[in-house]
């Protein structure tokens, strides 16, 4: 493949699967700054490995094997490594990565696009709730306490929460049986 060539092919992949990756490392470092170092790390061993790469596969997978392995070594190189961390952890997160990959919807941004839709589609309290808990990270004692309910009626507007997002994205082709 000319240069000229590859490098168009890695714009059009990189592209495609950067807010991939990004969602990727967020699930494994809980640090933005370092999320941002290690996603341009990631495109930077990836341009220069790219002849490496089989381009009749998904670049996807092989995107998320070599941000894994940074992330690992991130860890490793400050001695601060989740106890969490470990290989079997990589490969279980790209599994799940992968199947929403493989779910309808032509790209990750459209998949995103039809999330954010069903959630401004709920109403304004199981949308404070899934905004709560998922956006802003808080438990689920913490959000029963800002939506100033009982931890147990907090339990209960997630999993109805939930529930009527996975309606909503199975009505939209993204989500199919039982959140498959």
């Amino acid at each position: 493949m000319s240069n000229q060539k590859a490098q168009l092919a890695f714009e059009i992949l990189a592209r495609e699967n950067s807010r991939m990756l990004t969602a990727y490392l967020r699930t494994l470092v809980d640090n933005e700054s370092v999320v941002d170092d290690l996603f341009q790390e990631s495109m930077l061993v990836a341009w220069r490995r790219l002849d490496e790469c089989d381009l009749s596969r998904p670049f996807g997978p092989w995107l998320r094997g070599i941000a894994g392995r940074l992330v690992l070594a991130h860890y490793r190189k400050r001695k601060t490594s989740p106890v969490f961390m470990n290989e079997a952890l990589l490969t279980h997160v790209d599994q799940q990565f992968e199947s929403i990959s493989m779910r309808p919807g032509d790209t990750w941004d459209e998949k995103v696009l039809a999330i954010r839709e069903c959630i401004a589609g709920l109403s304004a309290s199981h949308r404070a709730a899934i905004e709560g808990r998922y956006f802003d990270e808080l438990k689920t004692s913490a959000l029963a306490e800002r939506l100033d309910i009982s931890f147990e009626a907090c339990k209960k507007r997630l999993v109805r929460a939930r529930g009527l997002l996975a309606e909503c994205l199975a009505r939209k082709g993204i989500l199919t049986e039982a959140g498959t």
